[in-house]
Order: structure tokens, then sequence, then C-alpha cells
């Protein structure tokens, strides 16, 4: 994986952003196009994982600087997973703010791969933006 590289994320980057999430299905993501853009310019940290210059993963977060680290999402395209490019971007995430403990959400379908990086399960509730 030498050729990976890791960097902040840049607006040329969202239409492969965009791309990943509609093939996982993502669709809420894909749906609110204007709104995703704005999340993705006014998040820290934001960052892709580019292989010869090809968006291959990427994780948007948000973070208070001091305390928590929110992943929001984390998303590694299927042919490059289980090559540690997610513990990569994690792991950079929490570089730039290393007193935070970091939290993130999980499909069922990636669950067991969080419980694997020793990750513990947390409860909460949600409402969207619509509902409340």
């Amino acid at each position: 994986m030498e050729t990976i590289k890791i960097r902040s994320f840049q607006e040329s980057d969202f239409q492969a952003v965009q791309e990943m999430n509609a093939k996982e299905g993502w669709s809420n993501l894909v749906d609110k196009n204007e709104e995703t853009l704005c999340a993705w310019l006014n998040s820290e940290p934001a960052l892709v994982a580019l292989d010869e210059g090809r968006v291959i993963g990427y994780l948007r977060g948000l973070t208070d600087g001091t305390t928590t680290l929110y992943i929001c999402e984390l998303l590694v395209r299927e042919e490059y997973r289980n090559k540690g490019i997610a513990d990569q971007l994690v792991a950079l995430a929490h570089e730039c703010y290393p007193s935070t403990r970091v939290e993130m959400l999980a499909t069922g379908s990636s669950q067991g791969y969080y419980e694997k990086q020793g990750y513990r399960a947390f409860y909460g509730f949600r409402k969207a933006a619509e509902e409340v």
C-alpha cells in the first residue's frame, strides 16, 4: 500500500465521495447533495485516502478539539477494504486531536469491524431534522 496517500478533503474530491456514497447505498447523503457538500466544507477533520490520485476512502468528522472526536462517516471502496486504510484515516484524524475520545456510528454490517478494533458500543437517540 505504498501508493496510498492521505490528505485533507478538497472540494474537487466531492464527486468521488458521492459516487462512493451511492455505491454504498447511502442515498440520504447522495439525495441531499448540496447539504452534504456543505457538511464536508464545514467539517474537521475531513480526510481522503488516494491511490494514484483516485479517492479510495474518506473520513468526515467533527470535534471540539479537546474532549470528543466524532466520526460522522468513514468509508473505503470495497476493493480496498481489509488493507488498513480505515485504520490509517482514523489514526491520522486522532493524531490531530490526541486528547479526544473517538466516537462513531456503525451500520449493522460494520459493527463487527469496530468491535474487533476495540471500540465499545454506546447508545444514543436520533431524530432527523424534519422530525424535530
